[in-house]
């Protein structure tokens, strides 16, 4: 017999949204996907300790939803809008054809994979509630997904870009603490490889400029404590300083906009991307860009891989790994390009 949560889960998020919103589309399923998962133990009761699917989004409309339910909310809407159909009423050759528009709309084998993923499962957890009697999602394959390298910045991009704030002669005084906070920002995510929510997420009670510490929470709510280079410590000095021409100190973030507000994921993808379009013409330059060229520049340096998985945060040394192949395909490179044998 199934528990009034999980007949609750079942109606609102899983099934659709059909019957109860008149339209079924995903928006309605996102919405109560919303609803329902009010926090990550509530997601972890129907989705287990997987922690990706567990993960709230970051930034976008979808701010603050848990992946796992968000990926499912497009094939609730295909299923609603072809005859009412539900997730739990699909059959194979429905989920097919849902992959197969998927591929039609120039979704990438990455993104489909996820969706794959969400709906098996959404299956696991509603045979194991004998919400269905068997799981139409048993033989639907998941597309191969190629493992690409992580784009990497050589070390004087990676400077060029970290250093481009400056404090002009003719600054004002709030154009003067954003450059300082813009480089402070740089120099995390490069020089202590954060990712761009946990450096949106730092309050000031988090770092600790004279033992040169940040302690920051990531995914999972794990925390971790990661080193301040002498560069970013100096950087965060800088900010920390005239932090006070941008907010009153009434705030405990420890980066703020113009506005005084706690500055967010998109704000730092922004400026990330305004940077690196003045400094590294031509690239493509995102946070997570600096994120990738931190542990890489360790590895080459001859950091131990383990200590470059705690520093990352990495739940498994396999994700740290693929680092080391950017570190050996430079390697080749440098060959092909210096040896006169190559």
């Amino acid at each position: 017999m199934k528990s009034r949560r999980a007949t609750a889960t079942l109606t609102l998020v899983l099934i659709g949204t059909a019957s109860m919103h008149g339209c079924g589309g995903a928006e309605d399923e996102q919405t109560a996907a919303r609803d329902v998962y009010k926090s990550r133990a509530d997601c972890q009761r129907d989705w287990g300790d997987d922690e990706k699917k567990c993960e709230p989004a970051t930034s976008g409309q979808h701010s603050g939803m848990f992946y796992g339910p968000l990926l499912l909310g497009a094939a609730s809407g295909y299923m609603a809008g072809r005859g009412g159909s539900s997730l739990a009423g699909a059959s194979l050759e429905q989920l097919r054809r849902f992959l197969a528009q998927l591929t039609t709309l120039g979704y990438a084998r990455a993104s489909i994979a996820r969706r794959v993923g969400a709906i098996h499962t959404f299956y696991r957890w509603a045979v194991s509630r004998e919400v269905v009697a068997e799981d139409a999602a048993a033989l639907l394959g998941r597309p191969k997904v190629v493992n690409r390298l992580p784009v990497v910045l050589r070390v004087p991009e990676a400077a060029a870009l970290v250093e481009a704030p400056v404090v002009t002669a003719d600054a004002s005084d709030v154009d003067a603490a954003v450059a300082l906070r813009d480089r402070a920002i740089l120099e995390l995510m490069y020089g202590s490889g954060l990712r761009v929510s946990e450096v949106a997420g730092l309050t000031t009670d988090r770092v600790d400029l004279e033992r040169g510490r940040v302690t920051v929470v990531g995914k999972g709510d794990k925390e971790r404590e990661v080193p301040l280079g002498d560069l970013a410590r100096e950087a965060v000095a800088g900010w920390l300083a005239v932090r006070g021409v941008l907010v009153a100190g009434r705030d405990d973030e420890l980066f703020m906009n113009r506005r005084g507000r706690p500055i967010g994921p998109r704000d730092i993808r922004r400026l990330v991307g305004r940077y690196a379009g003045a400094a590294l013409s031509g690239r493509r330059v995102t946070p997570h860009t600096l994120r990738h060229s931190f542990a890489t520049h360790l590895l080459e340096g001859g950091a131990d891989i383990r200590s470059v998985q705690e520093m990352l945060g990495h739940a498994s040394v396999a994700t740290t790994q693929r680092y080391t192949h950017v570190s050996r395909a430079r390697l080749f490179e440098a060959y092909e390009q210096s040896h006169p044998r190559a």
